[in-house]
């Protein structure tokens, strides 16, 4: 499942997956109304991004059901996004935590003013995402993309049980970068 960027296409992002993949992966990618999940920053209050943030979450969920109505266990389903579908990416994992067959968030991170653990782990549930392989790449100096957060969200995943490794990159700026795209290929090629 392949989630675009602000201002881009579900096209051009199976462009991306596409190099990816081989040509026995099945590739979904839902369609951002005017190209655009959400209208602000990932990083504004929640509520200045609604409806369009639920809206993304729940087209990132009808893409995963897709997969898994077609006969896909969840955990051959890996969820990958760059820039703000980066950020859908990895707060629906977040937010609808099972052991996926993996996350990829490209230059991403979870959505809103601030984030906290508590605000994703239950804590009824031991490890959910139960070892899910998880990927987050980013540039230092990202303009929309703060490291920070990037770091927070592999702090909550990791607290619910993905096995994720962060690559942050100096001085790359907002894009996808040789080793980002070396490491999502293997993902894809663990399924």
């Amino acid at each position: 499942v392949l989630v675009h960027g602000r201002g881009a296409t579900a096209r051009s992002i199976l462009g991306f997956g596409e190099s990816i993949a081989g040509d026995s992966v099945a590739l979904l990618a839902p369609q951002a109304a005017a190209n655009t999940w959400y209208p602000n920053s990932f990083l504004a209050p929640v509520e200045r991004n609604e409806p369009g943030r639920s809206s993304g979450l729940a087209a990132v969920g009808n893409a995963v059901r897709t997969a898994t109505d077609a006969g896909i266990d969840a955990e051959r389903v890996l969820v990958a996004g760059f820039s703000q579908g980066a950020c859908l990416a990895s707060e629906f994992v977040a937010r609808t935590p099972r052991e996926y067959g993996g996350l990829a968030a490209l230059s991403g991170g979870l959505i809103g003013e601030t984030v906290a653990i508590g605000d994703y782990v239950a804590g009824d549930e031991a490890d959910p995402l139960a070892g899910t392989p998880a990927f987050l790449g980013c540039s230092d100096v990202d303009p929309h993309i703060p490291e920070e957060r990037v770091h927070v969200t592999d702090e909550v995943l990791s607290a619910l049980g993905a096995d994720v490794e962060t690559r942050i990159y100096e001085g790359m700026g907002h894009g996808i970068n040789e080793d980002e795209t070396e490491r999502v290929t293997a993902l894809v090629s663990a399924l």
